[in-house]
């Protein structure tokens, strides 16, 4: 994580993130019970040494002439989004101004207790409490169920699951580095694979807008459109290198009239 100032002289935390590699290996299509068909694109990144990589993953990396990939990912689209195997795929995909969700494996913790876990307040830190001034105290219930409940909290693993953190603004993109800058924090551990994708929220409200016919409420505001179907390498060399978000918001070092 990092700093950034907007045009106002706001300083706000931003994560990097780069694009590393990232070429499209297949289009899926898939029909479903109920007559549709599922449709996404295969997307995969970051390069690793053949040797690295099992034979059945080779054959589909050579099939679909795209070099040995570490990370792959499916991402739904609609049926005129299909992008050719074999594309290079740039930051310049993500527009600044508009909302992403990133998704990553959270930091593992180990074995904590439950006031590290679950918060807890833990028993009196004063005379009367024998060496439990962390514990979790009563877990059980009487005779009757005899047991103790599935999902209850106690001390366990913490951490190293899936975590989506939903609504993160985009607020710069290096085509050149291939950097996108979100403004707040991403989980998991420095160079963790991250997946990112358009903020799941913000698109069911677009949605609910083009059903209703108010256009000028479709994007987010500022943007005025977004690549279609993908930001690729060759979109990227017609733009500037560096793209940046304006501030939307009234300055806070200005008092209100």
């Amino acid at each position: 994580m990092t700093s950034m100032w907007n045009d106002q002289g706001v300083k706000f935390p931003v994560t990097i993130l780069q694009v590393e590699d990232c070429q499209v290996t297949m289009n899926v299509k898939t029909p479903k019970p109920d007559h549709t068909v599922y449709h996404a694109v295969q997307v995969a990144a970051c390069n690793q040494s053949p040797k690295a990589t099992t034979r059945q993953m080779l054959g589909h990396f050579q099939k679909s002439e795209v070099k040995p990939k570490r990370y792959m990912k499916e991402f739904p689209v609609s049926p005129d989004a299909h992008v050719p195997v074999g594309t290079v795929l740039n930051a310049i995909h993500f527009v600044p101004g508009q909302y992403v969700d990133c998704v990553a494996k959270s930091i593992g913790k180990g074995f904590q207790g439950v006031m590290k876990r679950w918060g807890f307040h833990g028993l009196a830190a004063s005379h009367g409490v024998s060496v439990s001034h962390r514990s979790a105290g009563s877990t059980g219930n009487h005779q009757d169920p005899g047991r103790v409940f599935p999902g209850k909290k106690m001390a366990g693993r913490m951490g190293g699951n899936q975590v989506t953190v939903q609504n993160l603004a985009v607020v710069r993109v290096d085509s050149t580095l291939n950097l996108i800058y979100v403004r707040g924090q991403v989980p998991g551990v420095d160079d963790a694979p991250v997946y990112v994708r358009d903020a799941k929220k913000v698109m069911a409200l677009a949605q609910h807008n083009s059903v209703k016919g108010l256009k000028e409420k479709i994007l987010p505001k500022g943007v005025d459109d977004l690549p279609f179907p993908a930001g690729t390498a060759e979109l990227a060399k017609g733009l500037p290198p560096i793209i940046e978000a304006p501030s939307y918001r009234r300055s806070p070092f200005v008092p209100p009239e």
